[in-house]
């Protein structure tokens, strides 16, 4: 599977991992701390080819998404869950430690990101949902960004990934119901 757009990812071991599953070029952040360097060359990837950001699904990982999508606009994000991040044995979280079925399909449920976001879903519409202030809004929030591939978020970032990725009020339902009755089967 050839990508075109170039993969933007953390360090030498994502890189490993994406050129095991797909044919790509990737750019390093190399941290957290992403020099104007680095975003020089992200911009012009995406001016060029087109960006996808794939990032390891913890707090770093979103840190480096939220810069690059402050200052690149339109890149496309892919996401994987935090149990598909995990290495076999020892410590640690990241898109190096994912198999190549995993990333493949990470890359194929990519998002736009559009400049124009309408609201749809309200804050006052997650705190009903359970997804905000209640005893398991945290595995709600979890299995919802799971099931509309958007990556885990605290209860602040929630609004704004939904907001970020356009899900309709008809997506988040359905997601939503499907959570619900996973947890009245349990």
């Amino acid at each position: 599977m050839k990508i075109k757009e170039i993969i933007v990812v953390e360090g030498r071991d994502d890189t490993t991992a994406i050129k095991r599953a797909v044919d790509a070029d990737t750019i390093e952040t190399n941290g957290s701390a992403v020099s104007e360097e680095t975003i020089l060359k992200i911009l012009h990837a995406q001016e060029k080819r087109g960006v996808i950001v794939f990032t390891d699904p913890d707090y770093p990982g979103e840190r480096i998404r939220k810069i690059i999508s402050e200052k690149v606009p339109g890149c496309r994000h892919a996401f994987i869950k935090k149990t598909d991040a995990l290495p076999k044995s020892g410590r640690g979280i990241g898109v190096e430690h994912a198999s190549p079925d995993v990333i493949r399909d990470a890359l194929k449920h990519a998002h736009v990101i559009e400049e124009q976001q309408k609201e749809e879903i309200t804050k006052d519409d997650l705190v009903t949902a359970g997804l905000i202030g209640h005893p398991k809004a945290k595995e709600r929030r979890e299995r919802l960004g799971d099931a509309l591939r958007i990556g885990y978020t605290n209860g602040k970032q929630l609004h704004r990934r939904l907001m970020m990725f356009e899900i309709s009020r008809d997506q988040f339902s359905k997601a939503l119901k499907l959570i619900l009755q996973e947890e009245e089967n349990v």
